[in-house]
């Protein structure tokens, strides 16, 4: 049996209903969730990056919190309160006995190496010095500090940017993502990172391209489409 996905779409909420419905139709159950392997698109204008459909009840006002949380560097959830007014419960339930966390991924990408220089500063420098780097990159999952993720372990391994006829790409690899709850929120901060690279470097914006080796909806979520399957009109096919 072979299923070909699109892999192109205009934003993201087009991605977002798309890839609802196809994990629900064609979703593998996996460790209480239906999810799909290795799954790799592109949107093509990532700054038209809020989640519009109803079902979802998408809150921009917390992905743009979320943000600038990441901006403030501060992987305390209680900065995160500060900015929105109160913590979710996934943030708590993720956090250590001190509040701090590791899926702030912007206190991954601001952390400093001996000369106080951040991985977004050297990417920035990168891109600006040579339009054709391939070294344009932010690691996100350190290795070396495995035994702190028991609780919270990074979804996302890195971020890369990529200049082509002048405009800035970027792409996203993911080990899990939660098209949910994850997907809606980090594609939003992610592309508001695109653009700040973007805004730094000069650059015209690209296109985002996201990978993720499980892409996932778990069981609380499924359902929620109300609307008839309409996959056969939105570029999917299914042979089987």
């Amino acid at each position: 049996m072979i299923k070909t996905f699109a892999n192109k779409f205009r934003n993201a909420d087009e991605a977002f209903q798309y890839w609802y419905q196809c994990i629900e139709h064609y979703g593998t159950d996996f460790a209480g969730t239906k999810a799909l392997f290795n799954i790799g698109f592109e949107m093509s204008n990532p700054v038209d990056n809020v989640i519009k459909q109803n079902f979802r009840d998408w809150k921009e006002d917390y992905a743009e919190a979320e943000w600038q949380w990441y901006l403030s560097g501060d992987n305390n959830i209680k900065k995160l309160g500060e900015i929105y007014g109160f913590v979710p419960e996934i943030w708590k339930h993720m956090a250590d006995d001190w509040g701090y966390v590791n899926s702030n991924y912007g206190y991954q990408w601001q952390r400093t190496d001996w000369n106080g220089v951040s991985q977004l500063d050297k990417v920035i420098t990168k891109l600006r010095r040579d339009e054709d780097t391939r070294q344009a990159t932010l690691s996100i999952y350190d290795g070396k500090e495995i035994n702190k993720y028991d609780t919270d372990t990074p979804c996302t391994y890195a971020i890369q940017f990529t200049v082509v006829n002048d405009m800035l790409n970027m792409c996203v690899t993911m080990r899990s993502n939660d098209l949910w709850f994850g997907f809606c929120n980090d594609q939003y901060c992610f592309s508001q990172l695109q653009k700040l690279v973007a805004e730094e470097t000069d650059y015209d914006i690209g296109s985002y391209y996201h990978f993720a080796h499980n892409l996932h909806l778990y069981e609380p979520q499924l359902g929620k489409w109300l609307k008839p399957n309409n996959l056969a009109q939105r570029k999917a096919d299914y042979y089987g």
